[in-house]
């Protein structure tokens, strides 16, 4: 995996969602209009939190966050989300 060179900042984390289901668990295939939007992902980077809060997440984290939470952004062909470390609903363990 190559480095990205996107640094949050303040309290913000950068995340690569995981891809959408493409089967049912009874193996019938969802079409793209069907999919749901991931509320999964794996932190790529932290920022350094702020003044008075130190960041409680880690780079390489499996996270759960809100269906809604975060700004989409595409760099070099791929999707991420930037989005508060308040926004992340769990740590996946």
């Amino acid at each position: 995996m190559t480095e990205i060179k996107i640094k949050p900042l303040a309290d913000r984390v950068l995340i690569e969602p995981s891809p959408a289901e493409e089967k049912t668990s009874s193996g019938i295939i969802i079409p793209d209009t069907a999919k749901e939007k991931p509320q999964r992902g794996k932190i790529i980077a932290v920022g350094p939190g702020k003044k008075d809060n130190c960041m409680c997440v880690k780079v390489g984290q499996e996270v759960l966050y809100g269906k809604y939470s975060g700004t989409e952004l595409i760099w070099e062909n791929k999707e991420y989300l930037i989005m508060r470390e308040s926004d992340i609903i769990a740590i996946i363990i």
